[in-house]
């Protein structure tokens, strides 16, 4: 029995566009003999809808989308991912279509309610499963979350399925790839049953859904795992007398962390820039590791054409950072003009010399040099139609090593969810493809340039020892005990962690970026902004 995936790019309210591409599949699977093409969860909408799904007029767009699908189902069967009302209740859903008709129908039992997913907030959750005959082989049907816990595919199992369909829109984190591979293991320990998984691709707003959609035999071998960030159609037979997968013609592919990271930030960008309307991007180009990366990622993500760099030296810049952002930019081939801020931040200091009184010159003054070029960048933006790219990494949005209005300014953040020793790794790997950034920039000591000789370590810890404290005190949500009992600082983990909790407000006001960590600021992190919690390691004392 021929089957197939249709991992593609769904995007998110296209309904129109979902549904052509749909018909597309189906037309060609069907050309390909193939009996039953699985979609990924919620296909014809996109995932995740969000609030469109509280809109009665988009869940009657939907419906209609789906009717206007039956007529094309004919010599194939298809499994599509859409969200349902039945009797006012709201349910993500996957219907089962046979010769223009809907045969089955399944509702998603376990709705995810944590990290980037906020699905209790639409769905109701669904109770029966769905088996469903074909070639004399029962398929059980679950969606995605189901797959992560164990009762639907025991009550699939329960109710005579001899192979699990999941349908799936699972978005991308650094370590994503072996947790779904340890759960659907789980799942064959639970029910021996071989499974066929779908999975969404495609960047929307601050997620990247990876593909990479997996076959798994009845012995829990995989048997086939698609392209990381990339739309296919895939075949496969499955012999379901041995209950085994073969793949026809997958693309065979093995990525490092650094390539498959690498990928998703391109199609990240690339994403939210054309699915936002926007064909060019603009960005400042300093000379440093940060800005480097992000005009690599841009001209991958966009092609050369549509890049534009721009260098704002002011009276701290240096010559090195003047000859490293003219190397890059020739050796990319991007637009790339320099424009000169220091006359601009000298009006402005003379402006506020009155109101400032001889307060000595401090971080504010540095400042004025970071906004003034990021309303150089916006002004190029308004003017040309340019989506601006801010570059501030995630060490520094951590702690607010970054100018709000400044160089944190921007209508998308790619490395937003990079940490600073991320952005060197991504960097090295990115030079073994081709040469895009000059050694120098990787190897100079980190600086924003907005005083004389200063140095990102002149107000942090090295990057190697912050980046640990955050990964532990943001992404594993450590206490200061705990990271300090780890071989840290004590006095260095306290300052990181009261850095981190102070600038909520900065990271709150900041452009969305791709994630690919399992705790990006954003969708998330949700911590207040006005908040009186510190973490001290002592108990509550009323009189304190």
């Amino acid at each position: 029995m021929k089957l197939a995936f249709a991992q593609h790019d769904f995007a998110v309210g296209a309904l129109s566009a979902n549904l052509r591409l749909a018909i597309d599949c189906v037309g060609r699977a069907r050309q390909e003999s193939v009996s039953l093409v699985i979609f990924p969860e919620l296909a014809i909408t996109g995932y995740p809808p969000e609030d469109l799904l509280l809109r009665p007029g988009f869940m009657r767009q939907t419906h209609d989308a789906l009717e206007a699908l039956l007529p094309h189902v004919t010599g194939i069967d298809v499994l599509i991912g859409h969200p349902w009302m039945e009797e006012g209740k709201r349910f993500n859903a996957a219907s089962w279509i046979r010769d223009g008709q809907v045969i089955g129908r399944y509702y998603k039992q376990c709705l995810p309610n944590y990290a980037v997913f906020d699905e209790r907030r639409y769905f109701s959750p669904g109770a029966s499963p769905l088996v469903q005959e074909l070639g004399g082989v029962h398929f059980g049907v679950i969606i995605c979350e189901d797959a992560w816990e164990r009762g639907p595919a025991q009550q699939a199992l329960g109710a005579g399925a001899q192979c699990l369909l999941v349908p799936n829109a699972s978005p991308y984190r650094d370590d994503k790839h072996a947790a779904r591979l340890s759960m659907l293991q789980q799942r064959h320990a639970d029910c021996g049953l071989p499974l066929a998984y779908c999975n969404l691709v495609g960047g929307q707003d601050e997620l990247v859904f990876d593909g990479r959609s997996l076959v798994m035999n009845a012995d829990g071998s995989v048997a086939g795992a698609g392209p990381v960030c990339k739309e296919a159609l895939l075949r496969f037979s499955f012999v379901a007398d041995e209950g085994r997968f073969e793949c026809h013609d997958w693309p065979q592919e093995t990525l490092s962390l650094e390539a498959e990271i690498y990928r998703a930030l391109v199609q990240g960008l690339r994403d939210y820039t054309l699915k936002n309307g926007f064909r060019e991007v603009v960005l400042g180009l300093s000379g440093g590791v940060d800005s480097a990366l992000t005009l690599a990622i841009a001209v991958d993500a966009l092609g050369a054409a549509q890049v534009h760099a721009v260098m704002l030296p002011s009276a701290h810049t240096s010559d090195m950072s003047l000859e490293l952002a003219r190397q890059q930019a020739e050796l990319l081939d991007v637009d790339y003009r320099i424009i000169e801020i220091g006359a601009v931040c000298e009006a402005l200091e003379q402006g506020l010399s009155a109101s400032f009184g001889g307060v000595a010159p401090d971080v504010t003054e540095e400042n004025l040099q970071a906004r003034v070029r990021g309303n150089f960048i916006m002004a190029l933006s308004n003017k040309f139609g340019w989506l601006p790219l801010a570059t501030s990494n995630k060490s520094e949005l951590a702690v607010g090593y970054s100018t709000i209005y400044g160089d944190m300014c921007g209508g998308f953040s790619p490395i937003k969810d990079c940490l600073k020793t991320r952005v060197y790794d991504l960097c090295h790997y990115r030079n073994t493809v081709s040469p895009a950034i000059p050694e120098q920039v990787i190897s100079r000591a980190p600086t924003a340039e907005l005083a004389p000789g200063q140095t990102d370590q002149d107000s942090l810890p090295p990057y190697s020892e912050l980046d640990d404290i955050l990964r532990r005190f943001v992404d594993l949500d450590q206490s200061i005990a705990d990271i300090v009992a780890s071989g840290h600082d004590e006095e260095v983990v306290r300052k990181v962690a009261g850095m981190v909790l102070r600038n909520e407000y900065k990271r709150r006001q900041g452009a969305p970026g791709t994630r690919i960590t399992s705790r990006g600021f954003g969708r998330d992190r949700r911590y207040p902004i006005t908040s009186g919690w510190r973490e001290s390691g002592s108990s509550i004392n009323p009189n304190r």
